[in-house]
């Protein structure tokens, strides 16, 4: 070997092609007008902040299919402020729970907590004096009705959650019979067992607690035969509010919302055919050729007005009918005419 054939590596900072080809790729991006693109891609949400993110998203991963499996469960949940008049609110959202006619033999509601069946509300307003916050959940089981009471559910769900975002956890609540559904109201102090801010993650609130309520439901009842999941699947064919035939026909839709009516076996294909049925009647879908759907644009939002339209009339009558109160000619008109409306600015308006 020759001395023009010697030479001296000089060993520097280890580079990884794999990164140098995605700078590139993103340098290319934003050459081209893409970077606000790149950037909203990463775009910090705050979803993740807060106790039980990680409890949220792994419940919220679990296996589509179970959710027929399951018993189902709704957990409408609010945040509210307490600065200023919200400290007055949660005041009267205590009496409002506790108002007449709730329970099965008409009685007023009745607080409970963890350990008593019959809480405080005066001393839980007042250790709530100062919060910054407080969560309102409803929670209602779709076979609600099977249970006698339906206390020993509710605390088996709060203990679950004080596991879940590992902090005990202040709260009342008060079970309602005066609905098709019985439900649970649950009011729950915004700090944890420090003394600080509670904060519940986004995921949590979304998913995990309803997905925790369900766990318990259906270890209580017991999963639901073929027969109870069919049934309730036929009826949802005919319902004027949001469904989960609604939800599989938007998943399946394109970008245009042109969905086919087959489905993966004999019977989900006639829910969907009944179903798509039902939305053009409402004025929600359209075929364009046999078997051929298009989709209403606005279909989710229009449902959902529907179905919130939907609880109010029956909330106005459940109240007449309870007071022995004759209803109006002019309600019963607008109660016909609301079901046969259809456009979101009609549906707005009927449900103020």
């Amino acid at each position: 070997m020759s001395d023009d054939d010697e030479f001296t590596p000089k060993l520097g900072r280890g580079r990884s092609r794999e990164k140098t080809y995605l700078n590139r790729v993103l340098k290319g991006i934003a050459r081209e007008g893409g970077r606000q693109l790149a950037r909203k891609g990463r775009r910090f949400t705050g979803s993740r902040i807060g106790r039980g993110s990680g409890v949220g998203r792994v419940l919220r991963a679990r296996d589509s299919h179970a959710a027929f499996r399951a018993r189902r469960v709704i957990v409408q949940a609010r945040i509210v402020r307490l600065k200023g008049r919200g400290f007055r609110s949660a005041q009267r959202h205590l009496r409002y729970i506790q108002r007449d006619g709730v329970t099965r033999d008409g009685a007023p509601g009745a607080l409970y907590d963890k350990d008593n069946d019959k809480a405080d509300g005066r001393a839980f307003i007042g250790r709530a004096e100062g919060d910054r916050h407080q969560f309102r959940f409803i929670v209602s089981a779709e076979d609600g009705a099977e249970y006698q009471d339906l206390k020993p559910m509710i605390r088996r769900l709060m203990e679950r959650m004080e596991e879940d975002l590992r902090t005990k956890l202040d709260w009342v609540a008060a079970d309602h019979y005066n609905t098709g559904h019985p439900h649970s109201h649950i009011v729950v102090r915004g700090k944890d067992d420090t003394g600080r801010d509670l904060i519940i993650a986004r995921e949590y609130i979304a998913h995990g607690m309803r997905e925790r309520a369900a766990e318990i439901v259906s270890l209580d009842l017991g999963p639901r035969s073929d027969f109870e999941v069919q049934g309730a699947l036929r009826n949802e064919m005919e319902q004027e509010r949001f469904t989960s035939i609604d939800r599989d026909l938007l998943r399946t839709a394109d970008a245009d919302g042109m969905v086919a009516a087959t489905g993966r076996d004999a019977f989900r294909q006639t829910l969907r055919a009944g179903r798509l049925k039902k939305l053009e009647r409402l004025g929600l879908a359209h075929e364009i050729a046999p078997g051929r759907w298009q989709l209403s644009s606005d279909m989710r939002a229009t449902l959902q007005l529907m179905g919130e339209r939907g609880d109010i009339i029956k909330t106005m009558h459940r109240e007449l009918a309870r007071e022995n109160q004759e209803r109006a000619a002019p309600a019963k008109n607008w109660s016909a005419a609301s079901r046969r409306t259809v456009s979101p600015t009609n549906c707005a308006s009927a449900a103020m």
